[in-house]
């Protein structure tokens, strides 16, 4: 059992709870489509890399008639990081211990006109302390009325706060989320954050607000696009961009990474991978 300090509890309760109203909102929109689809739970329990006991978390799943397959996870974590992989983390370079708790969310959708999504926040401890996360938009079929949508809202978040977030974040997120070997973008972008640190209640205000957006915006554009017929050509479409999608989750994707070296549970960490997809 970890024990949580005050700025620890605060971020993992936030996290819990942003999970249990996406969750519900999905159920929604699942009903909607007359299905009785709900998320299924599961606990798991964190051993670090000399066996000792740090935390764990819990895997949430569904699969409908609209989320093809969504998992939201939540995670609390810690320990001490393994030698080699402290010295890639701020902060741990001469101290491994670490605290780590965030939400993760990967939705794949039945509909290729629906866009699939990716979203994250999460708060590190080691000998610093910071927020990061983001989220991004990975249509198979762009619609640019959708991308602006998508990219407006989370502007708007930033704006609240910092007037120069949403330039240095958006752009982040376009380096950040590109496939280098195959010289294409993941999707069409968002926002990417990492290491907001030294100003706890502004960062984590942040952090909750772009939580908000992501809950206000992303339902909107699957309610829009989540009866439009589609085609064959439209589903092969979707399943070779989904394998675009697993290539960077599995070669460069940060938080894969930090939850494999982690001993995080494999199968919440892998749960951003597609149902189905192609490589032809």
């Amino acid at each position: 059992m970890i024990e949580l300090d005050e700025q620890q509890h605060a971020a993992k309760d936030w996290f819990e709870s942003l999970r249990d109203r996406i969750c519900a909102e999905f159920e929604a929109i699942e009903r909607e489509a007359d299905s009785d689809a709900a998320f299924q739970y599961l606990p798991w329990e964190r051993e670090d890399h000399e066996g000792e006991p740090g935390g764990g978390g819990v895997r949430g799943l569904m699969k409908g008639k609209v989320f093809e397959k969504v998992g939201v996870n939540v995670s609390t974590v810690g320990g001490t990081f393994s030698p080699e992989f402290a010295k890639t983390i701020n902060g741990a370079e001469d101290d491994p211990r670490f605290f780590a708790t965030g939400i993760s969310l990967v939705a794949h959708m039945a509909n290729p006109h629906v866009p699939a999504v990716h979203m994250n926040t999460r708060f590190l401890c080691t000998t610093k302390r910071w927020f990061g996360g983001g989220a991004d938009l990975n249509p198979p079929i762009p619609y640019q009325e959708d991308t602006e949508a998508f990219h407006a809202r989370l502007r708007a978040a930033c704006a609240a706060h910092d007037p120069t977030y949403y330039p240095k974040f958006s752009k982040w997120a376009e380096d950040y989320f590109f496939i280098p070997h195959r010289g294409v973008h993941r999707g069409v972008g968002g926002i990417f954050y990492d290491h907001l640190e030294g100003l706890f209640d502004a960062h984590f205000a942040f952090t909750r607000d772009v939580g908000e957006a992501f809950l206000d915006i992303f339902p909107k554009i699957v309610r829009q696009r989540m009866d439009m017929p589609f085609t064959p050509e439209d589903k092969a479409r979707q399943l070779e961009w989904r394998g675009r999608y697993a290539e960077f989750n599995l070669i460069y994707d940060r938080g894969t990474l930090f939850g494999l070296k982690t001993g995080g549970n494999v199968d919440a960490i892998l749960m951003s991978l597609p149902p189905e997809a192609t490589w032809s």
